[in-house]
């Protein structure tokens, strides 16, 4: 669908250059869209060429400005402006969020338990006043209520400065810590603050100490993780009584217990590190509860003696068919939160009664489900989050005695929204070797024929994609698309083995599962080839990049956001800020040739080939530290060189943003409707 008549698009210049690994020699002529210079970007022909590729972006999708802003308006219609959460207790305040009509970040707020006026904690609005970029990281507020320490990063490259500000008078303190990359934890009486900073690779490899008003050159370093591979991060346990000090990459994990009334104490190591064994930790009356795979791929929960935490007794017992993703402690009982075939379960389990679960009831067929913000130990009522792929997001409360739950809130849509005109589905689609693909689906049910269908999927990490609600993508679907989610290998919607048959050696199970389903809903009659548009981001977009090697003439149109395509050139530099943490998903290609040959042959740039490709939108950020920006700007320069056919090729490479694009939340929401009215356009629906 591409007017022959516009200019040419950009062409990035060839320079060619090679590296060679076991014996083999990998030429790669877009390697200089790298900045030597990186994170800082200055190179004037490397920002001239993205530049280049921003201005084609713009020409190519002017003449559909009008759908843009009509999916926009549409899609902004149906947000509550002026909207806040359902407030929770947390010791003698009551804390809750609050958008204002029309803004694009919240406000956080917090009255008094026992009768008050509103306190406004954090303004986001003010914060990202003039900037082009903002967002939140961690926000905590002391045990005492009389402090709150935030961090904020303002360019998109997840380096946040830490800020401490006094809310009785909302003075900032002079404290501030530059390069932070994790949680902010008060420790010691609300005296020092406990953090990780991004080392120079942006790896968090420590955990540090501040104490309130004393320089940042006093800071303790508590840990520090020698191996290059794993990050470091540390939490409170649920009764605050104890510093967790955790480490670990995608398939070891290790944690250290530290007094939170003497952070200087010596750490408690639980167990150590055993390769491939991951495990969590809580505490409740010197019984260490750990959550750990190491008798069984889908988790027990074991317990130990604090004073003795490397020796594990069973409390629940890992199985094949319940996936137990996690458990959260309370004074007078523990939940335990896990999927069922795919589904989520949340079930109260009682200390001085094993025997005796009592599993949370829900409505429908498919959905997801979680346990929401529960900040006290002695909870009898537990705030609970709900939706389905028609069901709006509901928030509830649990009253464990009563065994009930309570409606709080539900997702509002101003511009209406009538759940009886929609119907979801749970299919289960062959994959090539055999293996039942899940497969969740919407549509409207007055949806008739072989219409156009839009197919999402991830599959990467062990990243379940659970089937909610989204406003958005109602645009689609009220224009007469099903919308479907592929769960494929890869992800761990049906458990760790379904996750690690989409890694390491059986990776490229992830991209034929994703074409499987597509072909299986076009033979039952879901769709045809060539009316099926497709979207994926980060390991996502490496699935985007893949299929469309392999199989190009399934899409009708393609959109891979921030996407991890140069797999096998980022897995051979240990530089880059990931990638020692990313071999135990990818394999590493500087040690094993195996792996190097196998990355290679899936490698979405290294495959692009001579012939036609479906349409494709890619995005990009500039300051993106997971996908650099390079890696969609050498792909998209590939392809244009070696693309057989007229089909739109655009990139969009957000100069001052990372990997979610840009923030707030109405910005963001002109990036979907760019996205769909791409798609529309390309499959050619009408409005």
């Amino acid at each position: 669908m591409t007017d022959t008549t516009s200019p040419a698009p950009p062409r990035a210049p060839k320079k060619p250059s090679s590296i060679t690994h076991h014996g083999i020699r990998v030429t790669d002529d877009y390697a200089w869209l790298r900045d030597p210079g990186y994170p800082e970007v200055t190179d004037k022909a490397i920002l001239a060429h993205l530049e280049a590729e921003n201005a084609w972006f713009e020409a190519r999708m002017a003449p559909q400005q009008d759908r843009i802003e009509a999916l926009f308006r549409e899609m902004r219609a149906r947000i509550k402006e002026a909207d806040k959460s359902v407030p929770q207790k947390d010791g003698d305040w009551l804390y809750w969020i609050e958008f204002e009509e029309g803004a694009e970040y919240k406000k956080w707020w917090r009255r008094p338990v026992s009768g008050g006026p509103d306190e406004l904690i954090l303004d986001e609005v003010a914060l990202a006043q003039g900037k082009e970029y903002f967002r939140l990281g961690a926000i905590s507020v002391s045990n005492d209520g009389r402090l709150l320490a935030f961090s904020v990063d303002d360019n998109g490259s997840e380096r946040f400065t830490a800020r401490i500000k006094l809310l009785a008078t909302g003075e900032l303190l002079p404290d501030e810590i530059p390069g932070t990359l994790s949680g902010l934890v008060w420790v010691a009486g609300n005296t020092g603050l406990v953090y990780s900073l991004a080392n120079e690779n942006w790896r968090t490899d420590n955990a540090r100490l501040h104490w309130l008003g004393k320089p940042l050159s006093d800071d303790v370093e508590l840990y520090h993780e020698d191996d290059e591979g794993f990050r470091v991060g540390a939490s409170l346990s649920a009764n605050e009584q104890w510093l967790v000090v955790a480490s670990g990459d995608h398939e070891t994990s290790e944690c250290r217990l530290v007094p939170v009334a003497d952070p200087l104490a010596v750490p408690i190591l639980v167990k150590p590190r055993q390769k491939g064994v991951e495990y969590d930790v809580d505490e409740r009356e010197g019984t260490l509860f750990i959550h750990t795979n190491d008798t069984h791929e889908n988790f027990r929960l074991a317990t130990a003696r604090l004073d003795n935490p490397g020796e594990w007794s069973t409390l629940i017992e890992g199985t094949d068919v319940f996936y137990l993703t996690g458990f959260e402690l309370f004074r007078d009982f523990f939940m335990v939160e896990g999927r069922l075939a795919g589904l989520d379960q949340i079930a109260v389990h009682y200390y001085d009664d094993p025997s005796r679960i009592e599993p949370i009831a829900f409505p429908e067929a498919s959905y997801s489900a979680g346990l929401g913000d529960n900040p006290e130990w002695a909870m009898e009522r537990l705030r609970v989050s709900y939706e389905s792929m028609v069901s709006p997001a509901s928030t509830y409360d649990y009253h464990v005695a009563e065994r009930q739950l309570d409606l709080l809130k539900a997702q509002e849509i101003p511009s209406g929204y009538d759940a009886s005109l929609y119907v979801t589905e749970r299919l289960e689609i062959a994959a090539r070797d055999g293996t039942a693909i899940p497969v969740s689906i919407v549509m409207r049910k007055d949806r008739v024929g072989q219409g156009p269908l839009h197919l999402y999927g991830y599959g990467a990490y062990g990243i379940a994609i659970d089937p909610g609600f989204s406003t958005s993508r109602l645009s689609l679907v009220d224009r007469g698309f099903a919308y479907a989610i592929a769960h494929i290998r890869g992800g761990d919607d049906l458990g760790r083995a379904w996750y690690k048959a989409g890694k390491l050696e059986r990776r490229t199970n992830t991209f034929t599962d994703f074409v499987d389903v597509a072909n299986g809903l076009i033979e039952r009659g879901y769709t045809q080839a060539g009316r099926i548009s497709i979207s994926g981001g980060s390991a996502g977009g490496e699935l985007m990049g893949a299929v469309i090697n392999s199989n190009p003439g399934l899409w009708g149109a393609v959109v891979a956001h921030v996407p991890f395509v140069d797999v096998l050139a980022t897995m051979l530099d240990e530089t880059l800020p990931l990638t020692p943490g990313e071999w135990p998903e990818w394999g590493n290609p500087i040690e094993d040739k195996a792996a190097f040959e196998l990355i290679q042959s899936y490698s979405p740039y290294d495959q692009v080939r001579s012939q036609p490709y479906p349409p494709l939108m890619v995005t990009a950020g500039l300051n993106d530290p997971r996908v650099t920006y390079w890696e969609p700007a050498k792909w998209v320069a590939r392809l244009r060189e070696l693309k057989t056919d007229g089909n739109e090729l655009i990139l969009k490479t957000n100069m001052g943003a990372g990997h979610g694009g840009k923030s707030g939340r109405f910005e963001s929401l002109r990036e979907t409707a760019e996205e769909f009215a791409f798609i529309l356009w390309q499959l050619g629906v009408a409005d």
